[in-house]
């Protein structure tokens, strides 16, 4: 319920009005609110309680909008979102229609920048900057709010070196709370805590060393503090960097003490914090279980085997092998270029290396994928989490490019199973040696097996499977998104399903070449499938393999169009993106009425 302070505030001129000495009873009040909607709608909850205080301050202090403010990671900005006209909306959070999870351009004024990737911040503002200062406009702010996981990244370093050099007028706020999603690791992150606690001598400053002003570290949850260095700052021109020290789920006992559990912590009841039981049911396992615990069951075997991921133990279920034999798995940061050539670099040392990365996010290593894995031909093994859609995570997050952006790459293979018992059998197939690299994407969720562990059998490169034999329309899948053709053949009458094939193509790369010519001679049409963008993907393989031939078989596609989809249940994103077992079943009775 909104009450109190909050209720009158609509947008930062409100939050201005009010005295300095009310603001703590407001960040109360927003705090409590925040608890209230995501305890019921879901959502990333930690991050955004940690700065409440500094949300406040910000826009307290600085002329929002025309004073530019950016928050990296965005899952951090709910507070933000709420003070700055979308308070009335934000039971709306993540869900199709409503607002975006993550700060979003087209959404507020006051959303200078989309942050649903770590670590673009620093680069952005100082863009805006340094426009800002060609127009002759010298008095505008400049606001990054970045936190001490997303500072480690390459990028972050990249905008810093190009800020010491310049005279921006901008100030980088580090949120320092020693935790992005899984607490931070590296040599900056224990820089930082020595700074924390008085350990480092001013000469020693990273920042200054930068040739950038360095402020701090003070207390992010001191209002008075807050709002004194802010006005400071306001007037000092120049690049300024103030480090702020906060507390991850501040505000909520349970999500201070299991920070990483609390990031987003599903349904709780708000009142004690605990979260809400889940079904007793026994369920599938979820695809990133599948594979943390059959790595750590292969590399108990197997002494070189070696898992990669960076700043996703958890996510990843990568964390199951780190727990069990540390020195073999490692945590990079959010660094996926580092990950990628790091593995790279192993494996020419004859370790077998998994380097375990979101499909989303794998986005930012692709030059190394070309220039340091395939061109090379080395065998890292790609294990992409997320791909397909992924749901409340909306545009940024989607993994449904992938199977676009490396199947066009030389020696690359790109596999995608179709179930968790499968995913578990080609991990352990290419533990076995491989001559090249490859990419197994799977996506995010359960699988459909509740007797999953089965004895590891190697499965044949290359090669298709038929799952069920038909007189007329030849369905072609890949990957979990296959599954959807069984629940489809249930929709139509049985004289129509009778007349459907059904092909499992695993490697979308290499393709089964012999076996698409065997389609060919036994159907009238094809309709491929993929849970990725069409534009590119395995049914565009499809038909420039059939392109080459004598044969001009009529060919169908679905996939993701050429948009980006935006957040909501997985469910209604598939049914719009027409690939949910219903739209296929319209599709199938379609094509089998001409």
């Amino acid at each position: 319920m909104i009450n109190g302070l909050l209720q009158k505030i609509e947008n930062p001129i409100d939050l201005r009005r009010l005295k300095q000495d009310l603001l703590p009873d407001l960040a109360a009040e927003l705090r409590s609110f925040i608890i209230d909607v995501v305890s019921v709608k879901e959502g990333h909850l930690g991050a955004s309680l940690g700065v409440v205080e500094l949300t406040i301050a910000l826009h307290y202090v600085f002329d929002t909008p025309n004073d530019l403010l950016v928050w990296d990671v965005g899952h951090q900005a709910y507070g933000h979102k709420i003070l700055t006209g979308r308070k009335s909306i934000f039971h709306t959070n993540r869900q199709l229609g409503g607002i975006s999870g993550f700060p979003k351009r087209d959404e507020s004024v006051f959303d200078a920048f989309g942050t649903g990737h770590a670590s673009t911040s620093i680069s952005a503002v100082l863009g805006m900057a340094l426009a800002s200062s060609l127009k002759g406009d010298l008095e505008k702010q400049h606001i990054a709010v970045i936190g001490d996981a997303s500072i480690a990244s390459g990028m972050a370093f990249e905008g810093l070196n190009h800020v010491g050099v310049s005279h921006a007028n901008m100030l980088i706020i580090l949120n320092d709370n020693a935790i992005g999603i899984d607490p931070s690791v590296g040599a900056l992150k224990n820089y930082l805590t020595q700074v924390k606690n008085g350990k480092n001598p001013k000469q020693n400053n990273i920042i200054e060393a930068l040739n950038i002003r360095y402020f701090g570290p003070i207390d992010g949850h001191d209002l008075p503090k807050l709002l004194k260095e802010l006005r400071r700052l306001k007037k000092i021109k120049g690049p300024k960097f103030l480090h702020v020290i906060t507390t991850k789920g501040k505000g909520l006992k349970q999500a201070e003490e299991d920070q990483v559990r609390y990031h987003a912590p599903g349904k709780f009841d708000k009142s004690t914090g605990q979260l809400i039981a889940k079904s007793n049911e026994i369920l599938p396992p979820k695809y990133q279980d599948v594979f943390g615990e059959t790595l750590l069951e292969l590399a108990l075997q197997n002494k070189k085997i070696i898992g990669v991921t960076p700043a996703m133990p958890t996510g990843s279920s990568l964390k199951i092998m780190m727990d069990a034999l540390p020195e073999r798995a490692f945590d990079v940061g959010i660094a996926e270029q580092h990950a990628v050539t790091l593995s790279a670099g192993m494996v020419t040392q004859g370790m077998i290396v998994y380097c375990n990365i979101y499909s989303t996010f794998l986005q930012r290593a692709y030059d190394q994928i070309i220039h340091d894995v395939a061109l090379q031909n080395l065998p890292v093994i790609f294990c992409l989490d997320r791909a397909g859609l992924v749901g409340e995570d909306g545009a940024t997050h989607h993994g449904v490019f992938d199977l676009a952006y490396l199947r066009c790459i030389p020696n690359l293979r790109v596999f995608a199973p179709l179930d968790e018992i499968e995913l578990r059998q080609m991990l352990y197939t290419v533990s076995l040696g491989i001559s090249g690299p490859v990419a197994i994407r799977y996506p995010r969720g359960r699988g459909i097996h509740t007797d999953w562990k089965k004895p590891f059998q190697k499965i044949a490169f290359g090669k298709a499977k038929c799952l069920q034999s038909g007189s007329e329309i030849a369905v072609l899948s890949t990957g979990h998104i296959g599954n959807s053709v069984k629940k489809a053949l249930g929709y139509l009458p049985e004289k129509n399903w009778k007349k459907v094939s059904h092909y499992h193509f695993g490697f979308v790369k290499p393709l089964d070449e012999e076996k698409l010519i065997e389609i060919a001679l036994k159907h009238k049409t094809i309709l491929t499938l993929e849970d990725g963008c069409l534009a590119g993907g395995f049914g565009s393989a499809i038909v420039e393999f059939y392109a080459s031939q004598v044969s001009k078989i009529p060919i169908e596609r679905l996939g993701i169009p050429d948009t980006f989809i935006s957040h909501g249940s997985i469910d209604v994103l598939q049914d719009l993106a027409g690939i949910s077992p219903e739209k296929i079943a319209e599709k199938l009775n379609f094509l089998l009425l001409y």
